[in-house]
């Protein structure tokens, strides 16, 4: 059993190694090719359309995790963008990044990688627009947070190294602990366990998954090979891409940043909203 477990995990950790790499490279070097400041202007001044397709693209182009995104929606809020637009931005930075939608079309396949990317960002405009016409902009406390810095020259390659290997020491870790987490359900995991108690169309499985995701601080990075393996062992995509969509789109580590930016309703209505988008995304894959 060990023997496969091991085989396994050499083996998912390579492939998603050499992707996670190679696309992590190609960004940070084509990060100085895009106009931040431009973006911004268009978010605070396009008409609201226009604008959540901006912030879609900026969260697209910003690769943060749920943590490192607080700063960058201080500086938006700081600037006066409209309170929607932030939210949209909170909600898709975390779940929508290029490394992870080439992961995710690798290892699931690219027609659940472009159902994902549709589904979380218009669940992501939905819900920061109905924030915004329910009247939870006056629950933004009047706070600054410093550390948010723009990409430097264009194509400059040491950089690129240096924030390759940055976002490596970061984030590689979790692919890894992923990758073995993977290689152990898929090698000591029996199948009919998955599949009697997590497979099959049981429709409560999708909020459990959600509920579940919320606390927890795993990347998406992780999260891809886990989900891989759980998927071929049966359980049903509904409920994986719940949990995949919960623990990305929030965080106890999150919400206690969140919680000194956000007064307690805000903070609540935050948590309701990314329990609401993984469900419905769960629900809405059971139908893919």
């Amino acid at each position: 059993m060990w023997s496969l477990v091991f085989q396994s995990f050499l083996s998912i950790a390579l492939e998603l190694s050499l992707l996670f790499i190679g696309i992590s490279f190609l960004i940070n070097l084509l990060q100085g090719l895009i106009p931040y400041d431009k973006m911004e202007r268009l978010m605070e001044k396009s008409h609201p359309l226009v604008s959540a397709v901006v912030a879609l693209a900026f969260a697209f182009i910003t690769p943060f995790c749920s943590c490192s995104t607080i700063p960058v929606v201080v500086n938006l809020l700081n600037k006066k963008v409209r309170f929607g637009i932030v939210m949209i931005f909170l909600f898709s930075s975390p779940v929508l990044d290029p490394t992870i939608i080439t992961l995710m079309t690798a290892v699931l396949g690219y027609k659940v990688a472009i159902a994902y990317t549709v589904i979380t960002s218009v669940l992501s405009v939905v819900i920061g627009f109905a924030l915004e016409k329910f009247g939870f902009e006056n629950q933004i406390k009047k706070v600054v947070v410093s550390g948010y810095q723009k990409p430097g020259k264009k194509f400059d390659i040491k950089a690129a190294f240096a924030e390759t290997f940055q976002l490596m020491k970061t984030v590689y870790p979790y692919l890894l602990i992923g990758a073995g987490i993977g290689a152990f359900i898929h090698g000591a995991v029996p199948t009919d366990w998955i599949t009697t108690y997590m497979g099959g169309d049981k429709w409560w499985l999708v909020p459990v998954a959600a509920i579940i995701g919320i606390p927890l601080y795993i990347r998406l990075s992780t999260m891809i090979p886990i989900s891989q393996i759980m998927i071929a062992k049966g359980m049903a995509l509904g409920p994986v891409m719940a949990l995949m969509i919960s623990s990305a789109g929030a965080s106890l580590p999150e919400l206690t940043l969140l919680n000194s930016i956000f007064k307690k309703k805000l903070v609540f209505a935050f948590i309701g909203s990314v329990f609401t988008m993984s469900t419905i995304s769960g629900f809405l894959f059971y139908m893919i």
